[in-house]
């Protein structure tokens, strides 16, 4: 694929985001390219909604795995385009529609000539919201088609095209989210006495949450607890007799995301006693465990990018970010790594704009490093 094509390829996966195991169109638009590549040595397989494509090596000694992600966000794009998001309140605004497009072109790179080494590309949904790859993984997707190591990238709009970083050991952080609700009794707001108020139960809540960082955790090990939504009350003359907040926590050990955890539910507890009340505490962790790069693998590719003479690399640093890709890492050693795409806006934010010159940068430097796997 030339540069203009994946950048066209780019453009039309943009237009068409679909979220976690609703990837329906997405992985029709895959299927049609991917058998554009068609070779007799080349296996697809499809998974719910998504794709497993496996270049059989000419004599393999073992698999290589690369794995993108697929799905989109429930954001309303606000970037002023030509191939602006045609679904209304939804957007590729974590980069998969650049992970996809590099994934093909390293796919056809790949394909061109028969490896000695096995290949598989893992097409993979529901990153954002059902940990897909833990889905595929315990669900049997991948049989024999298992790799021996996996790769993966994810695109960061802080470093400039051209910029690939990461680190040995973690990387990203474990994740959990956080959904909480408070039932007391509502009432009049003359009446405070016959009435139970759950927006003060929730307020108390929120706050000895936050001392669980503060007060639980080692200062020098880490750990994110924030909530980003709080309601209820639905009038000011009316005592609140129900809350719903919900949040994150964001840890960079399993271990201490299992602590914070208990720490919110014995809190929520605390809560119900102290204010009469009832409250359900709902973590849901899934697969978002620490994405924890294997020593061998990470300084092989560390050493493979700081030889090429168009990519600015260095060591990067821990982020709380989370990824589902940690649970395949869990199982299978591999590296994840940041590509620069230099967005002035963030993740996930309706202005999210990467430079597409990121994509072609890819996969002539990954491409280089996969096929030096082969040898």
């Amino acid at each position: 694929m030339i540069n203009d094509r994946l950048i066209e390829i780019r453009r039309q996966l943009h237009q068409i985001p679909e979220i976690g195991l609703e990837e329906i169109e997405t992985q029709k638009k895959l299927l049609t390219l991917i058998r554009q590549i068609e070779k007799d040595y080349i296996e697809v397989k499809v998974w719910q909604t998504g794709i497993l494509v496996f270049i059989h090596g000419k004599s393999p000694k073992k698999t290589i795995g690369w794995r993108t992600d697929i799905d989109g966000l429930p954001i309303t794009e606000e970037v002023i385009s030509n191939f602006k998001s045609m679904r209304e309140g939804f957007m590729h605004a974590c980069g998969h529609d650049f992970h996809m497009t590099i994934a093909l072109g390293l796919l056809e790179q790949l394909a061109k000539e028969q490896p000695e080494n096995n290949y598989l590309f893992l097409f993979q949904p529901a990153e954002e919201n059902e940990a897909g790859g833990m889905l595929m993984y315990d669900g049997g997707a991948f049989g024999e088609w298992l790799p021996d190591e996996f790769y993966g990238l994810h695109v960061n709009p802080d470093l400039p095209v051209g910029t690939i970083t990461t680190k040995v050991g973690t990387l990203f952080a474990a994740t959990c989210e956080v959904q909480v609700t408070l039932v007391g009794k509502g009432g009049h707001a003359a009446f405070p006495q016959d009435s139970n108020d759950m927006i003060i139960a929730g307020m108390s809540f929120v706050q000895q949450a936050q001392t669980i960082v503060s007060r639980n955790v080692n200062p020098v090990e880490g750990a994110v607890v924030t909530f980003g939504t709080f309601n209820a009350g639905s009038a000011t003359n009316v005592i609140a007799g129900k809350a719903t907040i919900s949040g994150t926590i964001r840890t960079l050990t399993d271990e201490m995301n299992q602590l914070t955890q208990k720490r919110i539910r014995e809190i929520g507890e605390g809560i119900a006693k102290s204010f009469n009340c009832e409250v359900d505490v709902f973590l849901d962790q899934k697969g978002y465990v620490p994405v924890i790069n294997d020593q061998v693998t990470t300084e092989r590719f560390m050493r493979f990018m700081e030889q090429e003479e168009e990519v600015s690399f260095y060591e990067a640093g821990v982020a709380m970010t989370g990824e589902d890709f940690g649970y395949l890492l869990s199982k299978v050693p591999g590296t994840m790594f940041w590509l620069g795409v230099d967005s002035v806006y963030g993740l996930h934010s309706a202005k999210f704009d990467p430079k597409e010159e990121a994509i072609p940068f890819a996969v002539k430097h990954i491409s280089a490093f996969l096929k030096s796997l082969d040898k």
